[in-house]
């Protein structure tokens, strides 16, 4: 099937994230350590194909810790969980192994240290999705989710003089910094985080589709619906113009979305394997693209260590 496609510019950084990696690493080395089966509260990462490949190899995914028999090797997904789902895994007696990502350890941290001080906060992420329900879960109370600048006007905090903020670290950069904008002006003397939550992997592939979306004429980005950050990646695009579509599996890809699009950017959201990037690659030289070009980008050299008794 020859078509219009000419040419295939790949964004960087792509893919997999330090997080991830790590995450994904933690279930085969339990597994290899103690043997399927091997528990997972949620989806480890947000993708489809790492999921079915660890099912593979004999992960159990569980949302209800009551699924999981007494004295179970458990794993946290790296999306983070509440103190309430921690104090039950303890109560229940499993062996855990924490797959949370370290940026998210960093705004629980935060949220806790600042907690004992006093403060109550206010969190911008997306009402649902795990990560918000981990961190929001840091506490039983005085933490206010704001999905949008609205949601911000209408807040009725219960003090207003030590209030600090923290974000979903997987949020569109450029819709984040509009809601902390308002939040700002509404709580002019609220404390933020020394360091920005949203992180530096969701931070660079966004700067990436920003340079490539206008040098093509369609975007494709390799995510799972359920991924926070691969759905901002479309989304981004979209907002600059460029049509974009994402697709979990190389067979996703419809003919008709490159209709005289000669130049077809790509991307991979965090938790999307590179395996998928090359399949869909094949999909596109079927349609006709001669060249692959990668685009100069950020190097990403950041890693994450293992928990104790997994290294």
């Amino acid at each position: 099937m020859s078509g219009p496609v000419d040419e295939v510019l790949l964004a960087a950084p792509r893919g997999f994230c330090a997080g991830v990696d790590r995450a994904i690493e933690i279930v085969e080395r339990a597994l290899a350590k103690f043997g399927a089966p091997i528990y997972v509260r949620h989806e480890i990462v947000h993708n489809t194909y790492v999921v079915n490949d660890l099912k593979g190899k004999g992960a159990i995914f569980i949302e209800d810790l009551a699924e999981v028999p007494p004295g179970a090797t458990l794993v946290f997904s790296a999306h983070g969980v509440s103190q309430a789902v921690r104090r039950e895994a303890a109560e229940r007696g499993f062996s855990v192994f924490d797959a949370t990502c370290p940026l998210v350890t960093k705004v629980h941290v935060e949220v806790a240290k600042l907690h004992k001080e006093g403060y109550d906060f206010i969190m911008i992420g997306h009402k649902g999705h795990p990560e918000v329900e981990g961190t929001m879960g840091q506490l039983t109370e005085g933490i206010y989710l704001v999905e949008d600048v609205a949601d911000v006007e209408k807040l009725q905090p219960v003090q207003s003089d030590k209030l600090a903020v923290v974000t979903q670290t997987t949020l569109s950069v450029d819709d984040a910094a509009e809601i902390l904008g308002a939040v700002k002006q509404r709580f002019p003397s609220i404390r933020e985080p020394k360091q920005q939550d949203i992180c530096y992997a969701t931070q660079n592939r966004q700067d990436a589709v920003k340079v490539l979306a206008p040098q093509v004429d369609v975007l494709i980005v390799v995510g799972s619906p359920t991924s926070s950050n691969s759905n901002r990646l479309r989304e981004l695009a979209e907002r600059l113009g460029t049509d974009a579509y994402m697709v979990d599996a190389p067979d996703d890809l419809k003919a008709e979305w490159f209709e005289n699009k000669r130049r077809v950017g790509l991307t991979a959201g965090a938790s999307a394997p590179d395996i998928l990037v090359q399949h869909v690659i094949e999909r596109l030289r079927a349609l006709g693209a001669v060249s692959v070009r990668k685009m100069p980008g950020v190097e990403e050299t950041i890693q994450f260590p293992l928990p104790k008794g997994l290294k």
